[in-house]
């Protein structure tokens, strides 16, 4: 799953945002779990991007819902 910008997070509507919400939490519990049945992760950046993805939908939609 490609990380979003925020001006591509802007350009969709909330129901879009919390789907998308949705699936990157998924994706991030799936990247922590791997990392503690493993102990170390394939790829170390990717739980840092999932968490700032995930942060710029949430300021976006607290953005939107103001």
């Amino acid at each position: 799953m490609a990380i979003l910008r925020a001006s591509e997070v802007r350009d969709m509507s909330l129901e879009e945002l919390r789907e998308k919400l949705a699936e990157l939490r998924a994706e991030l519990l799936r990247e922590r779990s791997k990392t503690a049945a493993v102990g170390v992760p394939e790829n170390p950046g990717r739980v840092r991007e999932l968490r700032r993805t995930i942060a710029r939908i949430l300021t976006v939609m607290r953005e939107k819902s103001s």
